[in-house]
């Protein structure tokens, strides 16, 4: 700057100057070095040695000005200086860089930055956006770079403008255009209207650029418009189009010669690359943004379109939750409603990992956060996400990565929660199916498992040693190991005297051997080594197994289970099964038992004497008195060895039983079964023997039925119907046997008795259920000559109904979690919940659910057969069940069968899966059957809501004929699980209307007792609360309740009930009062609190309403109606009163809020009192309106104090004026009865009444 001042004083003095100097440097830069050196920054020095002011010019590369600019900045050079520089500007404006990299026209334009000052600032900005137009794109980036460092503050907006304008025209020069823009200073409708340019060239823009324009954008967004450009800015986004996908680069590199596919990989590389510095551009709005940060959340949250949601929500929700820790919880819970709804399905998530891994990779830590707390979910979607992320981040990430991901799991495993260990050793399954080798790597980690042994349960150890058997027979060398460590813990427990241990070795060899015999080909091991590994451990497992019958049977059924699943070494179970089925079935010669042998329970009646006969009681005998003779059966084997020769004749006669049909009908040895009015004289011990003789032949008959249920043959599957009718009666031979005396025998229920046992019985499998499928069978009975003499007509009866329906019932509750369950956080320790259902278990809750869609039509043909036969009694009795032609029995069974029909919905329309996307062609499959009852052939193309819709309405129709308040209670519980996908205003409505319609009905049992107990109250505390949340007016329904039914309830007999609500007596009177308290708080509750100003606010607008709307009608009305006006004022005057009572207050409290409106309040009321008179006035009775001092009163009535004292210092002071109430006036005769009028106070000046 000092020598600038010199500079340019010593030019003053000059007297040639400015002319000869301008002439002599438009000579001089028409040298291009010499141009060249003016343009470059320089430093002035003195000569060495000298004091004079001779200056010498040093080139430096620093921030000083060249010696061109020093001319510029010289106010009076300033405009002819630029001439001759723009000159040679439209010479360079055509050509390349200089021989020696010099950019001529950047250094002519740089020449303006940072000035002082510009005598005609506008002519060079002129100049500059004309050179724009025609310059070639280096050099309208350079100038339109340099333009925020020329431009004065009076400029930017119009050159903004213009570069609005020319943003929105092309697209090369969107990043300095938007980068002169985000330094420029503009206001806030320009910045919006800049920002909106921007906003519409996303779509369209390079993906290079996009970072930048995104950039622009989130940097000039405000916390008031936030989510509205956020909203705008995600919809515009698209990453499909950002990424080439893997799959089309993997068919490039086919097709493509070895040049073209590196090309293709680099575009990959340089797209990725790009979309990861734009996640970092947002990554740093959210980091230092606290508003993007949470209109972004926000902006996803208000997206309610499944088809709206992107990849881009996902990356971005990740972002955050491991950018900013403040919105962390806000954004695990968008991400959870999002998936529960599925808007963010796991096809969006795959998506995202495989096209911008590099992007995701850098949230690993909060993708692993997110994965662990999503399996702590009890929503199905949410756990099922989270296991996702697992498999996709072991699939697309590091080494690193992948150990963190397989360690969690693992940790899950050994956590000992039972849903966490589930769901883990699937994903470990996935993983070792999809990505062996990988997880080789990792198989050390995998083994420790094997440490944390003693929670798991049969399936969750079948799972286990199958991923191990997996890893440890993928590879030759590497699994060596693995299975080193695994024939020494099956040896381990085999040897153990614990039966837990053997138990679960046992399931462990007989996984190892399914895994080597899943495909002996591809496993790495020769045949013959293959071979003696498979002999070693049966060997192994027969030695150890052979001397407890409870083991071995448990082997027979792990081997028959093998079998069911996959392809095994048939042969070798082949001689385990027959070396024990053929003693089992051979003829036993009659002996010394407790009981004489007798054969029973043949269906095969009519076959030859010959035929083959179950050795039940011999076993039985050899086993139970101790005299097992070497090489026998015992008999808790029986039923496993006969499941394992069923599945393996099966497998060798593609499913076909004739080898082994005479099972179906065979006799079995046992005893006279009549011993009805015997069983006190039994002893203990005969006592227990035919016990287990019995629980031994209804095993037997249980294992028998399942075999040949799948059966398609009329007689085939009458033959298992007659074998359920024997279950039945061998079950009711049980239960007598259990009861130590005749009054225990004739107390207990035999049904309810024998559910206790359940668990000791052999397992149905769900293709037994293919029973109900039969309507109605005719078996033909021909005679010698082979002519039909009769028809047997053979139908499932109720009895045998209720008994498949029950068992359905109890495996659905069991498998198919309802969605309203909830995880308890720390749950108590309790026995293996899964005893009776290892089968089941065995199989997903999707494959459960199937089986029972499949079974939907049997089902509806059930229970349309159970509405009419209520139906028929309702209108046989005229609506009275308690009858003396009901038949008592009979109406318990089928009421039993309705109702476990009834569950066997519920079930299965609770489930929790059919929330998950991937389940929802199933729920259609379900709806579609119930929906075609009322519309046959016309649902194929229903949308999901009309299914939903139809049925609805059909599971309505069955309201008039449940028979007990139960059946009644699970129908509620079925329609509010249909009407919940999802619940409308009409189903509200008819919810509503069947709830009170089941608590304005008299539940009365056959007998002719009410209904009641605490199973009772329960469900009646249910059904309430549906009635009253599911109601329009629940203020309305409470009160129709309190005011209707109560006093019914008080004025009727002692063990009376209310004649509206007949569910209401004295028993249920709590439950009723408890629901409506309850129901009554929540409602007011959710009333939005008021402020203490809303009453005098809105008291005021209600008088001016009332004087401009109310008094010209109450003007003419008076004189026929006056009775009528004069209660209405007198109430009128009763609110009046109280706001007066409210401005009392609010000086008291000194409430600015309440005084404020003090004012305008009081004029109101003063403008009401004169309103009053002027309508008396109109009726000529002017005399009745008194005017009277009104006490000032706080809210509770009490004379504010400070007011009395006044009045009692004007009383003693004028004794003349009026006492502090006037008694109220009455109007002359001719008017009628008295009217009482407002009272006023006097104004303390000016003499004008005021309230």
């Amino acid at each position: 700057m000092a020598f600038q001042k010199k500079l340019c004083l010593a030019l003053e003095k000059h007297p040639t100057y400015p002319g000869q100097f301008i002439s002599g440097l438009e000579s001089h830069i028409k040298d291009r070095n010499q141009f060249k050196n003016c343009l470059l920054p320089c430093t002035p020095i003195r000569s060495e040695g000298s004091r004079s002011e001779k200056m010498y010019f040093v080139f430096s590369f620093s921030q000083s000005w060249s010696l061109f600019k020093c001319h510029v900045a010289l106010s009076r050079v300033e405009g002819k200086a630029i001439a001759p520089a723009n000159t040679q500007q439209d010479s360079f404006l055509m050509q390349n860089v200089g021989t020696f990299g010099t950019n001529f026209p950047r250094l002519i334009v740089n020449q303006f930055k940072w000035l002082d000052r510009l005598l005609d600032s506008q002519h060079l900005v002129r100049k500059l956006m004309q050179m724009l137009s025609v310059s070639p794109v280096p050099i309208q980036h350079d100038i339109i770079t340099s333009l925020p460092e020329i431009l004065e503050d009076s400029q930017q907006s119009e050159v903004a403008r213009e570069l609005s304008c020319l943003l929105k025209q092309g697209r090369r020069l969107t990043v300095p255009i938007l980068d002169a823009l985000s330094r420029l200073d503009l206001d806030a409708g320009l910045l919006a209207e800049v920002r909106q340019s921007a906003m519409t060239i996303v779509p369209s823009v390079k993906l290079e650029d996009l970072p930048v324009v995104v950039k622009f954008i989130l940097h000039n967004v405000k916390a008031a418009d936030a989510v509205e450009v956020i909203s705008d800015l995600r919809k515009s986004l698209d990453l499909s189009s950002c990424v080439l996908p893997l799959q089309i680069i993997g068919s490039q590199k086919k097709i493509k010669s070895q040049v073209q596919a590196s090309s293709s990989m680099s575009q990959v590389t340089s797209s990725q690359n790009c979309v990861k510095l734009l996640f970092d551009v947002i990554k740093l709005a959210v980091r230092f943004q606290k508003d993007v940060s949470e209109a972004w959340i926000k902006a996803i949250e208000n997206s309610t379109s499944v088809s709206d949601h992107k990849v881009l929500d996902l990356i971005v929700l990740l972002l955050i939750h491991s950018t900013n820790t403040k919105n962390r919880k806000q954004t695990e819970k968008v991400l959870r409603s999002k998936i529960r709804l599925g808007c963010m399905p796991e096809q969006l998530m795959q998506k995202a990992f495989q096209n911008h891994s590099v992007v995701i990779k850098d949230f690993f830590p909060s993708i692993l956060a997110l994965a662990q707390m999503f399996l702590h979910s009890a929503h199905p979607s949410v756990v099922s996400f989270g296991s996702c992320m697992y498999k996709q981040a072991f699939a697309a990430f590091d080494s690193y990565c992948q150990q963190e991901v397989v360690t969690a799991l693992v940790t899950h495993v050994c956590s000992g929660t039972e849903t966490e260990l589930d769901i883990s050793l699937d994903v470990l399954t996935d993983l070792v199916v999809l990505h062996t080798s990988l997880l080789m790597r990792y198989a050390t980690f995998v083994k420790t498992i094997l440490d944390s042994t003693q929670k798991l349960n049969p399936c969750q150890i079948r799972k286990l040693f199958s991923i191990l058997s997996t890893l440890a027979f993928s590879q030759r060398q590497e699994g060596s190991y693995i299975q080193d460590d695994m024939h020494m813990v099956i040896r381990k427990w085999l040897s153990s005297t614990v039966p837990n241990h053997k138990q679960m070795g046992i399931i462990g060899a007989v996984t190892m051997i399914g895994s080597l015999e899943l495909d002996p080909f591809t496993l790495p091991i020769s045949v013959d080594s293959l071979s003696f590994q498979l002999s070693t451990l049966l060997d192994l497992v027969g030695f150890c197994c052979e001397q407890t019958p409870e083991v071995l049977a448990l082997y027979y059924d792990e081997l028959a289970s093998l079998i069911e699943k996959q392809k095994g070494n048939l042969d070798l179970q082949l001689l385990v099964c027959c070396r024990f089925v053929n003693k089992s079935l051979s003829v036993c010669p009659c002996s010394s038992f407790l009981f004489p042998v007798k054969s029973l329970f043949n269906l095969d009646e009519d076959e030859s004497q010959g035929a083959i006969a179950i050795n039940l009681l011999p076993l039985v005998s050899q086993s139970e008195l101790g005299r097992v003779t070497e090489g026998a059966m015992s008999p808790i084997c029986l039923s496993p060895c006969f499941r394992l020769l069923r599945l393996y004749t099966g497998e060798q006669n593609s499913g076909s039983l004739e080898e082994i049909d005479a099972l179906l009908g065979c006799p079995l040895y046992l005893t006279d079964l009549e011993v009805e009015g015997k069983l006190d004289s039994l002893s203990k011990q005969e006592r227990e023997f035919l016990c287990s003789l019995l629980f031994y032949a209804l095993n037997w008959f249980r294992e028998v039925s399942r075999a040949f249920s799948a059966g398609s043959g009329v007689a085939l599957r009458s033959r298992v119907q007659l074998l359920l009718k024997k279950i039945l009666q061998v079950a009711t031979l049980i239960l007598p046997l259990t009861f130590q005396t005749a009054a225990e025998r004739e107390a207990g229920s035999p049904l309810a008795q024998l559910q206790s046992y359940r668990p000791y019985f052999r397992e149905l499998d769900l293709e037994v259920f293919t029973v109900l499928h039969c309507g109605l069978l005719t078996k033909s009975v021909l005679d010698t000559e082979m002519h039909t003499e009769a028809r047997e007509f053979v139908q499932l009866g109720p009895a045998e109904l209720c008994f498949l329906l029950d068992d359905l019932c109890w495996k659905l509750e069991h498998v198919l979690t309802p969605g309203s369950t909830r995880r308890v956080p720390f749950p108590k320790e309790r026995g293996y919940k899964d005893i009776g259902f290892s089968h089941l278990c065995q199989r997903s809750p999707k494959e459960v659910a199937m089986c029972v869609v499949k079974l939907l039509k049997p089902l509806c043909n059930h229970m349309e057969n159970m509405h009419n036969y209520f139906q028929v009694i309702l209108i046989q009795n005229q609506g009275a069940e308690d009858e003396p032609g009901v038949n008592i029995q009979e109406h318990q069974l089928m009421s039993s069968c309705y109702q476990q029909l009834l569950l066997t919905f519920r079930s299965l329309f609770a489930w929790n899966g059919f929330s998950q996307h991937e389940n929802t062609d199933l729920l259609r499959s379900a709806l579609q059957v119930l929906a075609d009852r009322l519309k046959p052939g016309e649902t194929e193309f229903l949308l999901l809501e009309e299914l939903i819709s139809e049925s609805f309405h059909y599971l309505l129709n069955f309201q008039q004929s449940v028979p007990s308040f139960h059946c009644a209670f699970i129908l509620t519980q079925l329609l509010i699980a249909i009407a919940e996908k999802p619940m409308t205003g009409w189903k509200k409505e008819k919810m509503a209307s069947l709830a009170k319609q089941f608590l304005c009905q008299s539940w009365v049992k056959p007998g002719g007792d009410r209904e009641k107990g605490s199973q009772f109250n329960s469900e009646l505390y249910t059904v309430l609360c549906v009635y009253l949340e599911h109601t329009d007016n629940i203020l309305k329904s409470i009160e129709e309740i309190s005011s209707v039914g109560v006093p019914e309830l008080i004025n009727s007999a002692k063990d009376g009930c209310s004649s509206t609500y007949p569910t209401l007596s004295r028993q249920t009177f709590p439950v009723f009062f408890r629901v409506m308290m309850a129901q009554l708080e929540s409602s007011v509750k959710s009333i939005p609190a008021g402020k203490p100003s809303d009453l005098s606010e809105f008291g005021r607008l209600f008088v001016e309403a009332f004087l401009k709307l109310a008094m010209p009608l109450l003007d003419y009305s008076f004189k026929k109606h006056r009775d009528d006006v004069q209660s209405l004022l007198k109430t009128l005057q009763l609110s009046t009163r109280q706001l007066h009572h409210m401005c009392g207050h609010s000086k008291i409290r000194q409430d600015i809020g309440l005084t404020n409106h003090v004012p305008l309040l009081k004029k109101s009321l003063e403008q009401f009192v004169y309103r009053v008179k002027a309508m008396l006035a109109f009726n000529h009775c002017q005399e009745a309106f008194w005017v009277g001092i009104l006490k000032n009163r706080d809210l509770q009535g009490e004379e504010i104090l400070s007011q009395a004292a006044e009045e009692r210092d004007s009383d003693e002071e004028d004794s003349a004026e009026s006492p502090a109430e006037v008694p109220l006036p009455r109007l002359p005769a001719a008017m009628g009865d008295s009217v009482e009028t407002l009272v006023l106070t006097p104004r303390r000046r000016g003499g004008q009444p005021r309230l």
